[in-house]
């Protein structure tokens, strides 16, 4: 079961790195661009991005393990 976790987040991770490079080579510019002006930071970016929308959930809880 961890390895659907993780291969789930794999590809997510690099699906954002993909689209963060995409988005810096169609759409970035050459100076002064904090975020498009440089392919190592929107590759970093689209990857975190990725990863965070794909992190492993806690999973639903029940009635008796909320702390309300």
């Amino acid at each position: 079961m961890n390895k659907v976790k993780y291969s789930k987040t794999f590809a997510f991770g690099l699906a954002g790195a993909l689209a963060g490079f995409a988005f810096y080579y169609f759409i970035g510019c050459n100076n002064g661009c904090a975020l498009t002006g440089n392919p190592y930071v929107s590759t970093g970016y689209g990857l975190s991005i990725g990863v965070l929308l794909a992190w492993p959930g806690r999973g639903k809880r029940t009635g008796a393990e909320t702390n309300d």
